[in-house]
């Protein structure tokens, strides 16, 4: 039953540093798994710790952080919150019983289209082998 699942996963991408580079990945036909929903926020340190929860109470089956590399960040310190806030998510998915493995956080720049889609199939896969997300809504 693994094998067949297509994992929801919830993508929250910066505006000005993921987002360009998910854009570019599709521009240019990059391979990335279809079932990744993307999240476009102004900043990754806008990312409040309850948005992530809330995509797991609600059946995402993994979540993806990405922003921009500490010293691109357009906000100076977002991508500093981001790895603030995704320390605290650590802690408290522990917590809660969810595997560290369906939450990640990558630094991508505009640029980096080649690493945004090779993230998202790598993510994609290390979620498919753990399965349904065991804390979330069932559909």
């Amino acid at each position: 039953m693994k094998d067949k699942l297509e994992p929801k996963i919830v993508c929250f991408a910066c505006n000005w540093c993921s987002y360009p580079a998910a854009d570019g990945a599709g521009i240019n036909r990059m391979q990335y798994p279809s079932n990744i929903r993307i999240v476009r926020v102004m900043c990754g340190g806008r990312i409040n710790p309850s948005f992530v929860l809330k995509a797991f109470e609600l059946g995402a089956d993994g979540v993806l952080i990405t922003t921009c590399h500490f010293e691109d960040c357009h906000y100076l310190f977002g991508a500093r919150i981001a790895k603030d806030n995704y320390d605290k998510l650590e802690k408290m998915t522990k917590i809660l019983g969810i595997e560290p493995e369906r939450l990640r956080l990558e630094w991508i720049s505009a640029a980096e289209s080649p690493k945004f889609a090779k993230v998202m199939r790598e993510f994609t896969e290390g979620v498919k082998k753990l399965g349904k997300n065991p804390c979330g809504k069932t559909n």
